[in-house]
This record gives C-alpha cells, sequence and structure tokens, in this order.
C-alpha cells in the first residue's frame, strides 16, 4: 500500500472510530486519498458524505452540520486556495465554540517554495482561530506511523469537541500527501494499519466534571442569554423560572421561552425612565450577547453587578465589567425569596410594549417585522429556524413573541453574512438525521447573493426539507438604522451602503432548479412558507420596500418609549 493511502485509510477509519457521522469534500487532485477513503465509508453505509464544488460553501455547511449536532465534522479540501476558502467558518467556528476538523491537502516539504502548482504556505494558515494546529507530515513506510496517525486523530477530536477544556471549536490538520494518490492494489505495510479492537477509538478523553457552583444571586436577578447552545440557553430558563427572574434572549440564545421570557427586552432598556425603575441588582449573562445596544449599556452601569457563566477562558466581556465568571450556571436554591413585585413589572411594560407593536405590525410598511413575528409564532413545534447574521436576526429579537418548541440558530460568532445559505442547509441536514422536523431560513438578499453557490446541490447529494425566506429590499437594509443612514449622508448612502443589486432571485434559484415563490404580504409569505407540499430545498422570496420599513423601524423606539412611560 503507497503512503497516502494508508494515511488516508487510518485517518478515515479513526475519525469514524471517535464519532463521525458526515463529512464534507471539496473535489481536488492533492486530497484524492482522503476522497477516496471517505467514498469507500459512505458506500458501505457508514458516513453520510457531502460534496460541494466551492470550498467556501463546503466549510459553512461543515459548520451548519456541526451546530446542529454538536458533533465535529470534518471538511476536506486540496491545496493552495482552495485551503484559504475555508477562513471564514474556521473564524466563525472559533468565535461561536462550533466543533470543525479542517483537513487540507498539501504538496510534501519538496515540493513547497519551489513555484510548484498550488503550492501555498498552508502550516499554521489559519493563525489562532484554531484550538490545535498540526503539520501531519508526509506519510513514511516505517514502523509506528499507525499508532501517531491514530493518536493524532484522536487529540484533534478532543479538542474540536473541547472534551478536555469545555472550549469547542475548529481543528486545522495539514495532510502532506505525496504521489502515487491512488491506492495501487499492494496491500502490504510494514506493520498493521488496523485500530483497537471493537472499534474503538485509540485514544478516549474523559471530560472532567463540572459542578454547578453554589452561588446564591439576589431576588432582583435579571438573566440576559446570548449565542449559546439549544440546551444551555433552555437551562438558563428553567433557572430563572425557578427563582422568579426576568430572561432577556437573543433569538440564538433559545431561553425567550417560558412565563418569565421578556421577549422585548432589547426595545424596553432604551427607555430610560423604565431602567431606572427596574434595575437590577445583579445581571447574570449566559452565552454571548451582541444584538443590543441598549442591552450592553446595561452592562456597562455600574449600578448592577455582573455575573458570567463561562466554562473556557474565553468569557464573554465586552463591556469589561464583570466581577464574577462561573464554570456553569449556579445551582438552583431552593431557599429564594422571588421580588414578584418587580417580576410584575417587566410583564406590565411588556404587555404595553406588545400592544403597541401589534398595532404597528398591522401597517403594511411593517412586512420585515411582521414577518419575522408571524413566521416565529407559526412553525411548527419541532422545528428548526436558521437566521440570517443582518437585519432578521434583529427583526426577530424585536417582534418575535415567547413560544417553545422552535430550535434557532444563527452564524453569531463573527456575526458576518457569509455561508449563511450552506450554514442553514447543514443544519437541516443534521437536525432531520437525528429526528428533527421542518427547518426554516431567514435571511435578507444581500445574504442569501452572498453565499449564492450554497444552493448548488449534485443530485447525488443528501437533501433536507428546507424553506429559505429571502426577504428581498434590493440592497441594505442595516445601513439605514446606523448613524449613516442619517439624512446627512443621504447623498452618499445608496451608492455606498444601500447598493441595490437588481437581482432576479427566481433566475437563480430556475439556475439551481430550486422550486421559488415570489410573495408581497405576510399573509402570502406564511402560505407559501408552511405549505406542506413538496420537500428538498424551496425558497420564499418576500419583497419589501427599503425605505419604508427603515421609517418604521426608526419609529419603534419612540411609540414603546411612549407607551412605557406612561404606565411608569
Amino acid at each position: 500500500m503507497n503512503p497516502s493511502t494508508a494515511l488516508a485509510t487510518v485517518l478515515a477509519d479513526e475519525l469514524l472510530r471517535c464519532g463521525m457521522r458526515e463529512a464534507v469534500l471539496a473535489p481536488g487532485s492533492r486530497s484524492t486519498s482522503l476522497a477516496l477513503a471517505l467514498y469507500a465509508l459512505e458506500a458501505a453505509g457508514r458516513v453520510r458524505l457531502h460534496v460541494r464544488i466551492d470550498e467556501r460553501s463546503a466549510g459553512f455547511l461543515a459548520l451548519g452540520l456541526a451546530k446542529a449536532s454538536g458533533t465535529p465534522v470534518p471538511v476536506v479540501t486540496t491545496s493552495g486556495t482552495a485551503a484559504a476558502n475555508l477562513h471564514p467558518a474556521a473564524i466563525e467556528a472559533d468565535q461561536s465554540g462550533v466543533p470543525l476538523l479542517l483537513l487540507t491537502a498539501d504538496r510534501p516539504p519538496e515540493l513547497r517554495s519551489t513555484g510548484a502548482n498550488q503550492t501555498i504556505d498552508q502550516v499554521k494558515l489559519f493563525g489562532d482561530s484554531v484550538r490545535l494546529f498540526a503539520e501531519v507530515g508526509a506519510p513514511e513506510r516505517v514502523v509506528g506511523m499507525t499508532a501517531y496517525w491514530r493518536a493524532l486523530t484522536g487529540r484533534a477530536w478532543a479538542a474540536a469537541t473541547g472534551t478536555l477544556t469545555h472550549n469547542p471549536g475548529p481543528v486545522h490538520l495539514n495532510l502532506a500527501f505525496r504521489e502515487p494518490l491512488v491506492p495501487d492494489g499492494d496491500f502490504d505495510w510494514p506493520e498493521p494499519l488496523g485500530g483497537r479492537d471493537n472499534g474503538a477509538p485509540w485514544t478516549s478523553a474523559e471530560a472532567p466534571a463540572v459542578m454547578a457552583p453554589n452561588v446564591r444571586l439576589p431576588a432582583r436577578t435579571l438573566v440576559i442569554v446570548g449565542d449559546c447552545t439549544p440546551a444551555l440557553g433552555r437551562a438558563a430558563s428553567v433557572l430563572a423560572e425557578e427563582h422568579g427572574w426576568p430572561v432577556i434572549s437573543e433569538p440564538s440564545g433559545n431561553a425567550c421561552r417560558g412565563p418569565n421570557a421578556i421577549s422585548m427586552g432589547g426595545s424596553l432598556l432604551e427607555v430610560d425612565a423604565f431602567v431606572d425603575a427596574a434595575r437590577p441588582e445583579q445581571i447574570l449573562v449566559v452565552g454571548r450577547p451582541t444584538l443590543s445596544r441598549s442591552v450592553l449599556a446595561l452592562l456597562r452601569d455600574p449600578r448592577s453587578t455582573v455575573t458570567v457563566v463561562a466554562g473556557a477562558t474565553n468569557w464573554a466581556d465586552a463591556t469589561r465589567s464583570a466581577a464574577q465568571v462561573l464554570p456553569a450556571l449556579p445551582a438552583a436554591d431552593g431557599h429564594h425569596e422571588p421580588d414578584a413585585e418587580w417580576l410584575a413589572l417587566w410583564h406590565d411594560v411588556e404587555f404595553a410594549a406588545r400592544g403597541v407593536l401589534a398595532k404597528l405590525l398591522d401597517d403594511e410598511d411593517a412586512t420585515e417585522l411582521g414577518l419575522a413575528n408571524a413566521l416565529h409564532a407559526a412553525l411548527p413545534a419541532d422545528g428548526l429556524l436558521f437566521l440570517g447574521s443582518s437585519m432578521p436576526v434583529r427583526d426577530v429579537f424585536t417582534a418575535a413573541a415567547p413560544r417553545d418548541g422552535v430550535t434557532v440558530l444563527a452564524n453569531r460568532g463573527a456575526a458576518g453574512i457569509d455561508g449563511t445559505v450552506s450554514s442553514s442547509v447543514g443544519a437541516a441536514l443534521a437536525w432531520q438525521r437525528d429526528g428533527g422536523g421542518r427547518a426554516f431560513a431567514l435571511m435578507g438578499d444581500l445574504t442569501a447573493l452572498h453565499d449564492a453557490n450554497g444552493l448548488v446541490l449534485g443530485p447525488d447529494e443528501p437533501q433536507p426539507d428546507l424553506t429559505i425566506v429571502v426577504v428581498n429590499n434590493d440592497g441594505g437594509a442595516i445601513f439605514g438604522l446606523l448613524e449613516q443612514g442619517h439624512d446627512d449622508y443621504a447623498d452618499a448612502f445608496e451608492r455606498v451602503f444601500g447598493t441595490p443589486h437588481g437581482v432576479d432571485f427566481a433566475a437563480w434559484c430556475g439556475a439551481t432548479q430550486t422550486p421559488h415563490t415570489r410573495t408581497a404580504s405576510v399573509g402570502a409569505a406564511l402560505d407559501a412558507v408552511l405549505d406542506p407540499r413538496g420537500s428538498g430545498i424551496r425558497v420564499v422570496e418576500v419583497r419589501t420596500d427599503r425605505a419604508a420599513v427603515a421609517r418604521t423601524r426608526r419609529s419603534v423606539r419612540d411609540l414603546i418609549e411612549s407607551a412605557v412611560t406612561s404606565l411608569l
């Protein structure tokens, strides 16, 4: 057996033993040995393989698979710029703590720095974005390779899952392959290539126990949940309910559920009079809050003490206000005495704000906020919703009412719009493999166009049941809410921020043979989205007026402030 085939065979087998269920591959020459090894596992029914022609899409597909499953997913590329195209997904995985295995094929050392084709410096290509980097080295026909390859694979798996560190994230293995890259029909090797008996991994890492800290927090504790795993967000919601604490959760925190959820918390905290009346003594931060300036302003205020829950050294504290960091959620305190009057104040103002918002959503100009609210409310209880990181995640945060059942994911690590189509496809595939129901995605037009290749799936590829809702306002709506959206910059705004594109989404979908429906109202959009007929990926386009919607969003604060202030 030639060395490249031996390395690829052992690596694929050990990944399987560690727990690999999915693998993503972008075709290339230098990665041939590993591609054939993964194909053999797919043919034997032992792994589900996904092939994409675009490495950036492949990286984000793997990210979505790993985000929804919590299990590392390897993504394989050839050498050169192919490997570099994984960098955006690596950054997102790093920032959001998603286990990812970046397996980049490379030229052997003797071809580097020689002008050899498709050869760049891939050593530590992703810098500090990875939890572990290993230059695996060109395989040699010598005794000891089996143990080296299998032990390194186990170490990479443990680093990606964060088993010992509680800090999951991407891992990079750079794999130098010498020709021949295809099997040569010779199965001779100087030592056995097999692994441990009974399919066990070569090295199994055991996670250290983390005890819930016995920390007593005061009755006037506000729980803020940012982007985190759904399990952690739901546990935070349960803890808050047990103690009588209000909860403000970003959509991907998955804690906007139960009787203590304050779904309009971000808007309420913009009202100074309410903040003064309901100021918490303690704030418990779970996950990574990024969406709301008013939430960050509250965290920055020294009149409240901030406690952060984080299992790793890179805890979220953008305001530099954390007074205490806990390794896990505090234990439930059976001796607490909730402040019912304080919690009632939060509920009263929430009720008043939702009443104002309900009237606002009857206006045709509120299409995007109304769509976010109606879609979130109408999805089936076992559904998955993947949100784009521009306006959709903010619209759900602003408008959606509390509810159980739906799991919400988003790429909120680096919060870019890169790869959202591919990530939603990957998340839907993993979700439905594990028995979940229908999957949906909500994203803007620029986000969809940024990952247009995400809809390029070959006829033999696994297909999820995924409905992608694209809000098309012909440009970048989010900039209209920022300082550059002020009338003083009107002349420059449309040219350098609005960026109208005029793309025909029906034609885009037609080119990829993706079913497409165009609508112009919330009701028609919901009818198309919830239509149970058909399966696979389909796109529902909702046309909106960017300028009108921007005016409506800017009026939300004034209307809510008036309603809440009159109540206090």
